[in-house]
């Protein structure tokens, strides 16, 4: 049984056995980082491949943007998602765009690996979840791994990618255990993954909220009802053919993430199933995330804050009943001040 942290240290360490290209920057990841994920990278590998990087998300993220076009292959450690605000102007108006802009003549092949999720009590500078502000760049790839398994398969396609990707850890999710195939399997970038088969209604669920689905499902499943459970794996690109064709046998969807609910990736997933399913549909698309506000430090505050399986049970009930009496959305609206 491996972790979610060796899964991806054993990952970086196979991808910079096999390519010298590939480097790894970030702030302390010579000494294993705040999660030890590159712990003994820097003893096999030497200090000039693990480069321990100044406190300057800006820095890290432009000298890893210089180092892809030059023909490395950067692996980059930002600690919390929380501080890709500082690393933005590189990711997003450099990374990006360099492809783009020239010609094609231009690749940056860099993997930005970034940790995000609430429950630690790291107060709400530390505890954001915010990949839907990645996934609105076109050109930026954007993955989520909810195990150790997918971790490992996809950090190592993401390391292949000629195109920069953003790759998001939950740290809850860094000391569950399960079960790694050795060598591991390559998972393609675009390729969601079902869980759990069912036919009265599709959860759809990002990162550490997968499993919750499957608690949820379970619990549903008691009552009689068939839920069907599916991890996406990448936002961009997004394997919209399996959820839709998920949705248009169901008729009845919900779409769960940590993130606040108000502009999350659930609503662009709720928009693209309608639009792809609309005529199959039996009740509107249920989301399930946080609420409108920033993530307490109090830890009776930030359990109730963090949307989990419970949330995820009522909004497929919702789904379910819409039309049999007034059941009503379990969230109406965060911007609306309801």
């Amino acid at each position: 049984m491996t972790t979610f942290v060796e899964a991806i240290n054993e990952t970086m360490a196979r991808a910079m056995r096999e390519d010298e290209r590939v480097i790894v920057l970030g702030e302390d990841v010579a000494e294993g980082g705040p999660y030890l994920v590159t712990a003994g990278l820097a003893e096999e590998f030497g200090r000039e491949r693990v480069r321990n990087t100044p406190i300057s998300e800006g820095a890290v993220c432009g000298v890893a943007v210089g180092a892809a076009q030059s023909g490395l292959k950067p692996v980059v450690e930002i600690m919390f998602i929380d501080f890709i605000t500082l690393a933005l102007d590189q990711l997003v108006n450099q990374a990006a765009k360099a492809h783009f802009m020239s010609g094609g003549q231009l690749s940056v092949p860099l993997v930005l690996r970034t940790q995000g999720g609430a429950g630690q009590r790291n107060g709400a500078q530390h505890s954001q979840s915010l990949e839907a502000w990645l996934t609105h760049v076109p050109g930026l790839k954007v993955v989520m791994p909810s195990g150790a398994a997918d971790a490992a398969g996809l950090l190592w396609s993401a390391i292949a990618d000629p195109n920069p990707v953003v790759f998001v850890e939950n740290k809850s999710l860094y000391f569950r255990r399960e079960s790694v195939p050795d060598p591991p399997e390559t998972i393609p970038l675009g390729q969601a993954r079902t869980l759990r088969p069912g036919r009265d209604v599709t959860i759809i669920a990002l990162s550490r909220m997968v499993h919750d689905a499957l608690e949820a499902a379970d619990r549903l499943a008691g009552e009689g009802v068939e839920a069907e459970v599916i991890d996406p794996r990448t936002l961009v690109p997004l394997d919209l053919d399996t959820l839709t064709q998920s949705v248009t046998r169901t008729g009845r969807a919900v779409v769960a993430h940590e993130a606040v609910a108000a502009g999350g990736f659930g609503a662009e997933l709720a928009a693209q199933l309608q639009a792809a399913a609309f005529d199959y549909l039996e009740a509107p698309i249920q989301r399930v995330g946080a609420p409108y506000t920033p993530v307490p430090v109090s830890p009776p505050l930030e359990d109730a804050y963090r949307p989990g399986a419970e949330d995820i049970v009522r909004a497929g009930k919702v789904a379910l009943e819409w039309g049999q009496y007034d059941a009503e959305p379990w969230e109406k609206g965060a911007l609306a001040g309801s």
